[in-house]
């Protein structure tokens, strides 16, 4: 509001001066306008004029506060003060609406990102007490009421309820919630009374680390944000240098009147003034990075943003990237004398007192209680299984149980079957004979099995998979997707070695531009993305161009290594994530194609005498209007 009535101020000033200087052709009237002009010129450009002299004492000379301050007091001094005030008129004009622009992405992103807790209700000596949520500490326990924001991640002890996680993951479907389940902060209690144990601080919490990398994602800025910044090094002095020589060598040297170049000179640096550039090109990347977060998917920066755009090789984690991370029973391929009945119990018997993803994955599958009270001697055998015993352990009863791979079967001196399932292998045998085997499977999330197809027809020339897995099993997962390569039986250090290789393939087919060009990205360089959840795959998503988490279900390990975070842990979301960063660079690059083609047919206009300064205003504030319109595009997208 302030903006609109200090800009109808000065306009009215202005006009009143054009009124008494057309409409009285009188000496005291001539005066008045004078004085009308002089005070509407200050009020509207005295924040460009101190920005000038700011700038100009620490010896930034050549930007758009020295075009517009000398183009208009240059104005006034060959005697045009109306076109003086009608260029920071305009310029204002045109810099209310960017400002404006600007404000409205700020606030959808704002919006969207309005997960901030006010306070956390924690539960002492059975009261609830309010407190801020940066005094809570993991172990605390908090209540959570209908209608009220999770303050802190945190485990479900008591209560059911529907959780909208919309301003996290971009899901519109709510999720249910109940007793023993992780919950994350910043989604909002639908319906129930919830009590939950904060396993985070405030700080470390999702929506923590969720806010910081939407506030601080602008200020990495794009390669193409860079390159412009430094041809408005070279383009800025350039131009003040051509309008020198256009006001001083026609008349030196031709005989030209000195006040009709002088004036050309004005309006050939009014024209020049690279407004649209500056202000439309970090708008068009911030509102990409807000259209992405909308959709849960979290940029950390405009320069991650636009490698995304140019991606030629997608590298993917296989387990609870591409595949739930879940293991279940796939297979049971019980050995003569046994039923698969017997195979389980057995099977079951034995991992009872284990922790282990697929001990849990077996006795699920069984459905029973396990007497642990008649077993003993219970044994984990590092890189090799687990050895139990079944029965009175001194007495003749005593059944030892053995489940685990190959290596323990062989160590044992078991003759044991090698079945060719796609799957984790866990041998089984009692009393020294062989029961059978029972295959474990980590099943394909239904998400990724569009993902290879999706990426492809954007353009992607390749796609990888690393796993530490077998073999295979990686490949009956790489061929149910189509992925063009697969390397398993990888450790950590290994992912990092294979991502480099890749990395150096792929520069040497690199545009010569690309190569030269100094930094990590250029605006033509080609890049890898590599797709992971895991602590392990942190060094991985460093070392790749573009780094991507699956962020709900993912490590913070990863999420602190990775450039892109998709909160849905759909791999799916990469392929919307490319596609916004496409339709972000397009918007960017039109603006500049917009700018420069405009500035430069003006330029040439004025250069000639053609355009006048009122032109010159329109194609300046016009130009720059049209390309922060078109910027705002990348918002909705």
């Amino acid at each position: 509001m302030k903006a609109i009535v200090w800009l109808a101020v000065g306009a009215i000033a202005f006009l009143a001066g054009l009124l008494f200087e057309y409409a009285i052709a009188t000496g005291a009237s001539g005066r008045a306008a004078l004085g009308l002009f002089a005070l509407s010129y200050l009020w509207l450009g005295h924040k460009v004029l101190a920005r000038m002299a700011k700038n100009i004492a620490k010896g930034k000379i050549f930007d758009e506060n020295f075009l517009m301050g000398v183009a208009t007091l240059g104005a006034i001094a060959i005697g045009k003060p109306a076109e003086a005030v009608t260029v920071m008129l305009f310029y204002q004009i045109g810099e209310f609406f960017q400002e404006m622009a600007v404000a409205k992405s700020k606030k959808r992103i704002g919006d969207l990102m309005d997960i901030r807790p006010d306070y956390a209700n924690l539960i002492k000596d059975g009261k609830l007490e309010k407190a801020a949520p940066e005094t809570v500490r993991p172990g605390d326990l908090f209540a959570v009421k209908p209608g009220e924001k999770i303050p802190l991640d945190g485990i479900v002890e008591e209560g059911e309820a529907m959780l909208d996680a919309a301003a996290l993951t971009g899901e519109s479907a709510p999720r249910r919630a109940a007793a023993g389940d992780a919950v994350l902060s910043g989604c909002i209690n639908q319906n129930g009374f919830l009590t939950i144990r904060a396993t985070q601080t405030f700080g470390e919490s999702t929506v923590s680390k969720i806010l910081d990398l939407v506030e601080n994602a602008a200020a990495k800025k794009a390669p193409t944000e860079t390159f412009i910044t430094k041809f408005a090094r070279y383009y800025t002095p350039a131009v003040v240098g051509f309008a020198a020589l256009l006001a001083t060598v026609p008349p030196l040297l031709f005989g030209g009147e000195w006040l009709d170049w002088i004036s050309r000179a004005l309006i050939f640096l009014v024209i020049s003034c690279p407004c649209a550039l500056v202000v439309s090109i970090p708008l068009g990347f911030f509102g990409g990075i807000g259209g992405a977060s909308r959709k849960g998917i979290l940029v950390k920066g405009g320069n991650y943003l636009e490698a995304l755009a140019s991606l030629d090789v997608v590298v993917f984690d296989k387990t609870g990237t591409l595949t739930q991370g879940t293991f279940k029973v796939a297979e049971m391929l019980p050995a003569s004398g046994f039923s698969a009945g017997e195979l389980l119990e057995l099977a079951a018997r034995a991992e009872a007192f284990s922790s282990h993803p697929i001990a849990a994955s077996i006795l699920k599958e069984y459905g029973k209680d396990v007497d642990k009270k008649s077993l003993s001697r219970y044994e984990e055998i590092a890189g090799h299984g687990v050895s139990a015993c079944d029965g009175a352990p001194d007495g003749a009863g005593c059944q030892t149980i053995l489940a685990g791979n190959e290596k323990l079967m062989r160590k044992m001196g078991i003759a044991h079957a090698q079945p060719q399932s796609a799957g984790t292998t866990v041998h089984v045998a009692a009393g020294g004979a062989y029961a059978g085997c029972i295959v474990i499977a980590d099943a394909i999330k239904p998400d990724s099995r569009g993902i290879v197809a999706a990426l492809k027809k954007l353009g992607v020339r390749k796609t990888v998979m690393l796993t530490g897995d077998a073999p295979q099993v990686a490949q009956m997962v790489a061929r149910e997707l189509g992925i063009d390569e697969t390397h398993a039986g990888l450790l950590p250090q290994q992912k990092v070695e294979k991502i480099e290789a890749l990395m150096e393939a792929m520069a040497k087919s690199q545009p010569a531009f690309a190569r030269r060009f100094r930094g990590r990205q250029s605006p033509a360089k080609k890049t890898l993305a590599f797709v992971g959840d895991g602590i392990n795959d942190a060094p991985a998503l460093a070392m790749a161009d573009v780094g991507v988490a699956m962020g709900a279900l993912g490590s913070d390990a990863a999420i602190e290594a990775a450039d892109v975070v998709l909160m849905t842990d759909e791999p799916a979301k990469l392929a919307e994530a490319v596609k916004i960063a496409r339709f972000t660079k397009r918007v960017v690059w039109q603006n500049i194609a917009l700018s420069l083609g405009v500035k430069f047919l003006f330029l040439f206009l004025a250069t000639f005498g053609v355009s006048s300064l009122w032109e010159a205003v329109f194609a300046d504030v016009g130009v720059s209007l049209l390309a922060v319109f078109n910027s705002m595009r990348a918002m909705k997208k």
